[in-house]
């Protein structure tokens, strides 16, 4: 069966998940971590895209990236994904494959989910149990977004710039988004849209999409059409 081909119209935001094959062990120590980062910097700048969060887990990656060019996230992932497994099978003296396959991906609509990644992505670590709050993690971009590090690899988007009029309350206001957990319905349309490759955002932004790109942003509805009994007679 051909391979779904990805969409990925320039400017617009997606979220995207790399998970390691079986759900094993991509980062074993801090020095996998780093160099992970290191090329994803590399490779984001080499192709265009514009990174505004991410956590690296144990297991998977989440990202929150725009392309500002044709095709920018794919060659990103295909170049970054290539360099470390090289790292990782030399450096603990494996062969064969680490991820799961392609990686996943879901465009975004800005001005309703985009700040909502943001804290989807961050807050993975508090989900999982490894920390009680998001700042005690070190592999995500918590502490850039929230406190301030310094970071080359972190591009805020307009829309985070937009939650305060100077950098101090920009910060403030993105720490108390932190407040509350994702859960319910918003976890649930997170997931799915990501799992179904498909966008995540309202029927309006979905049809824009399709009409931009010629293709299906909402999944097909199984059974028989409605009527169709009445169009057999």
């Amino acid at each position: 069966m051909a391979r779904r081909l990805r969409v990925s119209p320039i400017g617009v935001a997606q979220h995207v998940i790399q998970r390691g094959n079986n759900r094993q062990v991509c980062f074993a120590s801090q020095q996998d971590f780093s160099a992970y980062l290191g090329w994803l910097e590399e490779y984001a700048k080499k192709y265009h895209v514009e990174i505004h969060a991410w956590v690296l887990m144990t297991n998977h990656v989440h990202l929150l990236c725009t392309p500002r060019c044709d095709g920018g996230v794919s060659k990103l992932m295909q170049s970054l994904g290539r360099q470390y497994v090289r790292y990782f099978n030399f450096s603990y003296k494996r062969t064969g494959s680490l991820w799961e396959g392609r990686y996943k991906s879901c465009l975004v609509q800005e001005d309703k989910y985009l700040i909502q990644l943001y804290r989807y992505i961050e807050l993975n670590p508090v989900r999982a149990g490894m920390v009680a709050d998001p700042s005690s993690y070190l592999w995500s971009s918590y502490q850039v977004n929230a406190l301030g590090k310094p970071s080359v690899l972190c591009t805020p988007h307009a829309l985070l710039i937009a939650l305060g009029g100077d950098l101090i309350a920009r910060q403030a206001a993105y720490r108390a988004l932190f407040k509350f957990h994702v859960e319910g319905k918003l976890l649930t349309d997170i997931r799915e849209a990501l799992n179904q490759g498909m966008a995540i955002g309202n029927d309006a932004f979905k049809a824009q999409l399709a009409t931009l790109t010629g293709r299906r942003m909402t999944p097909k509805k199984f059974g028989r059409p409605v009527g169709w009994r009445k169009n057999r007679d």
